[in-house]
């Protein structure tokens, strides 16, 4: 398909998406089917009753998601019929994402833009009950320490048990993300000395590509049920890899450019005094 070789992922989904009055965004069923390439509208109808139900499964009401319409397309000769459509919301195109196929590769690449665009907006959502830039970074800081223990989990189902295995493992997620760099390369691009952990150092910003990564590394894991070392260890390179190409995508900073900020061990120490004076 040739979406696929003249633009990046995201823009294949950004090309079609609609945007409402209110400013609400929202993608058409009959669009998505085609990207994903789905020859029967049936065949895909199938798909959008699975993504239904997971839907309802997580709590949520299906009716806000998935709005069904009818609208009127062109036959030919200035003739019209009437042809059934479905309103998504992101959530909704999301859920469709991970119940479709996942041997097309555009489905794999949806995954990680939808997933990408989902966890974004839950972290922006986490955001707005922030005042500053210190307490992001320590609510993001606590979500990488508590992501990373459910990674080394699923690392470990796949294979890497041994601690240096384990060290090799993260350090592919790094170099994905980071152009090449692994962790010692990074500890030294960042100016940080020796006993300085390169997470205690990252900004908000930083944190969140990398909590991403570590998330979906986790979730693709699990999801394809991977096994050995190897394969692990390119998936979390792959992953990385696309983190960062969403980045690169939406003109955002490279990881590795991104300042240094203060050690977050100051910023939790300064909170606990704070605290304990009041």
């Amino acid at each position: 398909m040739n979406q696929l070789s003249n633009a990046g992922h995201s823009s294949v989904f950004e090309r079609v998406k609609k945007v409402n009055d209110n400013g609400v965004e929202y993608w058409l069923a009959r669009d998505f089917q085609s990207i994903l390439q789905y020859s029967s509208w049936d065949k895909f109808l199938n798909v959008v009753e699975k993504a239904k139900e997971a839907c309802r499964n997580s709590g949520h009401n299906s009716v806000d998601h998935f709005s069904h319409m009818v609208k009127m397309v062109p036959i030919g000769s200035g003739a019209q019929r009437e042809t059934e459509d479905i309103k998504l919301s992101r959530y909704a195109c999301y859920l469709i994402i991970q119940n479709a196929d996942p041997a097309k590769e555009i489905v794999a690449l949806g995954q990680t833009y939808f997933a990408a665009q989902t966890r974004r907006q839950e972290l922006s959502d986490e955001f707005g009950k922030f005042e500053s830039d210190e307490e992001k970074r320590l609510f993001l800081r606590q979500q990488m320490k508590e992501h990373n223990k459910y990674l080394a989990s699923a690392a470990k189902e796949a294979g890497v048990v041994k601690s240096l295995d384990y060290a090799i493992f993260q350090d592919h997620g790094y170099r994905g993300l980071y152009g090449g760099l692994g962790q010692v390369d990074i500890h030294r691009h960042k100016g940080l000395k020796k006993g300085q952990k390169i997470l205690d150092y990252m900004g908000s910003t930083e944190l969140a590509a990398n909590l991403f990564r570590a998330t979906q590394t986790e979730d693709k894991l699990r999801r394809e049920n991977i096994r050995g070392k190897d394969k692990a260890n390119q998936t979390h390179f792959e992953v990385g890899k696309k983190v960062r190409q969403t980045i690169k995508e939406l003109g955002g900073t490279m990881p590795e450019s991104l300042p240094s900020a203060e050690n977050i061990k100051k910023i939790t120490s300064k909170n606990k005094k704070q605290v304990e004076n009041k």
